[in-house]
């Protein structure tokens, strides 16, 4: 016969009051099925736990041992239980996210924020990174979740699609591209090119469909963050190709805008281990992006 968490709760109740009737009474049972729970626990250990005698209930030498190291053990076991509790009605908890930086610029702040309302107990561990850097992340289990572009490599990794981020040139309002609706890929090929650096999915994008035009992707600056390349388009030097989710182009609300001929665009999507559960927490931030991303 086995020990069970039941019997042992029993017998605690027991031990602390001194008295069947009473640990019944406390623990929503029948005295009766609670003198079967401790006799069927005496047999399981192969000891008496209690002596009856006429003032009540006493522990034995075994009974006295065993309550002091269960007060420790259950009342460990039902704050753990607690906590769980509190993850899965996500009341607390932690995700850790790695996320593309124009990402976490534009879309997650208002994820966070509605995250935040609804659980404000909840809370993102953020750490910026490419696409190539948060795979590695995720699939070592550094974070939870990843925000990525593109479909992860290998079968460790599943990816959930969050929307299409499009690429677009950012000119100077009198450039003569800026009046075509499109830029085709052979005219910006002849201009000065600001570019993201050569490790990031932008650069990707850009240089597998410039190869398909038997063109070559040609940087004349590439600097590692969004803000210097439109920067340097304000200034004159060039055109920036860059995503539509850079909150940096509000600095700029005098550049001109224009997608790409053809259009270009990223898959934004949800990393995570395959075959992994995701943690509450985690769930409610996806939930969150989710809901952001149809605002």
């Amino acid at each position: 016969m086995d020990v069970t968490l039941k019997g042992l709760r029993a017998f605690l109740a027991i031990a602390r009051h001194r008295s069947f009737t009473r640990a019944a009474g406390l623990l929503h049972v029948t005295q009766p099925a609670l003198t079967v729970q401790i006799r069927q626990l005496e047999v399981a250990l192969g000891l008496r736990l209690l002596d009856r005698t006429p003032q009540g209930v006493e522990p034995t030498a075994a009974g006295l041992e065993l309550a002091r190291v269960l007060e420790v053990q259950l009342r460990d076991l039902d704050h753990t239980l607690e906590n769980v509790r509190d993850l899965a009605a996500r009341r607390r908890g932690t995700v850790r996210l790695a996320a593309l930086p124009s990402v976490a610029s534009s879309l997650l702040p208002s994820a966070m924020l509605r995250m935040r309302e609804r659980h404000p107990e909840l809370r993102v561990q953020l750490q910026e990174a490419v696409t190539g850097r948060i795979h590695d992340m995720v699939r070592a289990e550094m974070v939870d979740i990843g925000i990525a572009s593109g479909p992860p490599p290998g079968p460790d990794l599943a990816r959930e699609p969050l929307f299409q981020d499009h690429l677009l040139a950012i000119l100077p309002a009198d450039h003569p591209l800026a009046s075509r609706r499109r830029i085709p890929l052979e005219a910006l090929a002849r201009e000065s090119l600001l570019l993201l650096e050569s490790n990031t999915s932008v650069w990707r994008v850009l240089d597998d469909a410039f190869a398909a035009k038997g063109l070559r992707l040609t940087p004349f600056q590439q600097a590692v963050h969004t803000s210097t390349l439109v920067g340097m388009a304000q200034a004159g030097l060039g055109i920036a190709l860059l995503p539509s989710t850079a909150v940096e182009l509000r600095i700029a609300p005098e550049l001109a805008r224009r997608r790409l001929q053809p259009d270009l665009a990223r898959e934004i999507v949800v990393v995570h281990r395959t075959g992994r559960s995701l943690s509450p927490a985690a769930a409610a931030l996806i939930d969150a992006l989710r809901e952001s991303v149809a605002a």
